[in-house]
């Protein structure tokens, strides 16, 4: 394939993405002493049996290391009210810094949590492949925390949200 078409594929492969409405979340995990978090929208559900999930994480990413290593990890899927967590853990705050606007708390592991997420999946690192740019980490649920009624924070044509744009609908 050419640079060109390769180039535009890549692009347009970009525009497209903008249009799927997806769920905020934010990764967190610790290595031994320091803990980490991150923005995302690339998890989802991988079995019901056993209980588990995958989550997708470029390889430059700070919280990559201590996955690589094989830390277990959370997923805090926000609501709409927590865009400023989500904020701070895309970029604004750094390191330590991303767990001093909301309140953190960990489990029996050490693997730290959003107490008021919407839920709080807690995972045991259970397998990993790279692909391309992104790791895809496997994570066995190990324990859910639910909070609050469903009010899922939204990403969307690169804006936070509290919900989908109803465009172009079609009476049934």
């Amino acid at each position: 394939m050419s640079q060109d078409i390769s180039t535009k594929l890549r692009e347009d492969m970009l525009s497209a993405m903008r249009r799927m409405a997806r769920s905020v979340a934010v990764v967190s995990c610790r290595d031994s002493e320091r803990r980490y978090s991150m923005s995302v929208t690339a998890v989802d559900s991988l079995s019901a049996d056993p209980p588990s999930l995958l989550i997708c994480i470029n390889r430059n990413s700070s919280i990559y290391p201590p996955l690589d290593a094989g830390a277990d990890f959370c997923v805090n899927l926000l609501a709409v009210d927590h865009r400023e967590i989500a904020v701070d853990c895309s970029g604004r705050l750094k390191g330590e810094d991303r767990f001093t606007t909301a309140a953190w708390d960990a489990d029996q592991q050490g693997v730290p949590y959003l107490q008021d997420a919407q839920a709080a999946l807690i995972c045991e690192q259970d397998g990993r492949f790279d692909y391309g740019t992104h790791a895809v980490f496997i994570g066995r649920l190990r324990e859910v925390r639910l909070s609050g009624e469903v009010a899922p924070l939204v990403y969307v044509d690169g804006q936070y949200s509290k919900s989908a744009p109803l465009m172009g609908m079609c009476a049934a």
